[in-house]
């Protein structure tokens, strides 16, 4: 009989591909910032990565049904937390996402995101029937609709549509009826305007630019033209490390985070795109099966859970560096600079290695 939760029941798969796109993206926020005052941010990285790793380990010697079990508390502590953001949080680039913890400042939201992964995988993994009554899905849209509602207050809509698909995904796996995602569809598409009303200023100049951006080059355009020029510079082969012209003379907007894909394809070119955007499928096919190779509903759900909010992820900030979307501050998995989100992803795939070595457990 097969002993679960030894070190053989890690996925490495999975870990060697995370580490590898860990790898790309601290060389290209080394590459990007080496020659200015930024210079040592690669170092900050790294040890958000082994901070992440060691959280990660932790999380997944816990049972994750005992941990979905308080998955009420755990829900009532994200909107606790959301709502003292806004009471008492701290303001950076106008607006108020950091509480102060431990000396530094953590996103709430990312907590927030794996909290909601947790409750909403309870949540479908309970619904007794093959199909999806409408009763339960207005239940999964009030759940996850309070958090989507105080995260927006903050303001911050790219980590509110985050939460979306996680529902989405969600919804489908659980029996979604053709019925009832017509009639989302076509509520989404009245609420799009009706919700367009109530964006920030410059929330509305971003969605009315991503359209046309050379109508206002040196404002509300800047990013997505310098971000597009960036990477069509780099053409097949890139520039070289460390020789992307809009990169080192820092052009490219945000470019050790939101943007860090634009760097990457100056200075790696196509190539270095294509083998950081094949790292990432090999990611969410690997998180898919370990859905496929859950125990139960849960951790299936769980697992499906992270692998939505990666993918989304992945598919908004690709789109946003080329200008196929507008500008959400939506970092890229794994490769963008930053300790909150960093630590929400090994976190996330905590939970993912939690349901793979209690695979075999009865």
């Amino acid at each position: 009989m097969h002993k679960s939760g030894g070190i053989q029941d890690y996925d490495w798969w999975l870990l060697a591909i995370a580490f590898s796109i860990c790898g790309v993206g601290t060389l290209e926020i080394w590459s990007a910032t080496h020659a200015s005052y930024l210079a040592g941010m690669h170092k900050h990285q790294l040890e958000w990565i082994g901070l992440g790793v060691v959280l990660m380990l932790l999380l997944s010697r816990l049972d994750y049904h005992l941990i979905m079990d308080q998955a009420p508390v755990l829900y009532l502590i994200a909107i606790i937390a959301l709502i003292a953001v806004l009471a008492m949080g701290h303001s950076r680039f106008g607006a108020k996402r950091w509480l102060p913890i431990l000396g530094g400042l953590l996103q709430v939201s990312e907590l927030v995101k794996l909290i909601i992964i947790v409750v909403m995988a309870r949540f479908f993994s309970e619904v007794r029937s093959d199909q999806l009554g409408l009763a339960d899905l207005v239940k999964a849209a009030a759940i996850v609709g309070l958090p989507i509602v105080l995260i927006m207050k903050q303001p911050d809509l790219g980590t509110a549509l985050v939460l979306l698909p996680l529902v989405a995904v969600g919804a489908f796996l659980a029996g979604l009826q053709w019925k009832h995602s017509l009639a989302i569809l076509a509520l989404a598409a009245v609420m799009v305007p009706v919700g367009y009303h109530f964006l920030k200023p410059y929330q509305k100049e971003r969605v009315t630019t991503f359209l046309r951006p050379e109508d206002d080059p040196r404002g509300a355009g800047y990013q997505i033209l310098q971000s597009k020029i960036a990477v069509g510079s780099g053409g097949f082969w890139g520039k070289g490390l460390g020789h992307g012209s809009q990169n080192q003379l820092g052009f490219v907007p945000v470019r050790y985070s939101d943007f860090i894909l634009a760097a990457l394809a100056e200075e790696l070119g196509f190539a270095g795109v294509f083998v950081a955007l094949l790292l990432y499928m090999f990611l969410l096919l690997r998180l898919v099966q370990n859905a496929q190779r859950a125990n139960d509903r849960a951790g299936m759900f769980l697992v499906m859970g992270v692998a939505a909010v990666l993918g989304f992820h992945v598919l908004v900030n690709v789109a946003m560096v080329i200008g196929m979307m507008p500008v959400t501050g939506i970092p890229l998995p794994l490769m963008s600079y930053g300790g909150s989100a960093t630590l929400f992803v090994f976190l996330a795939l905590g939970l993912v290695m939690n349901v793979r070595i209690r695979r075999f457990v009865n």
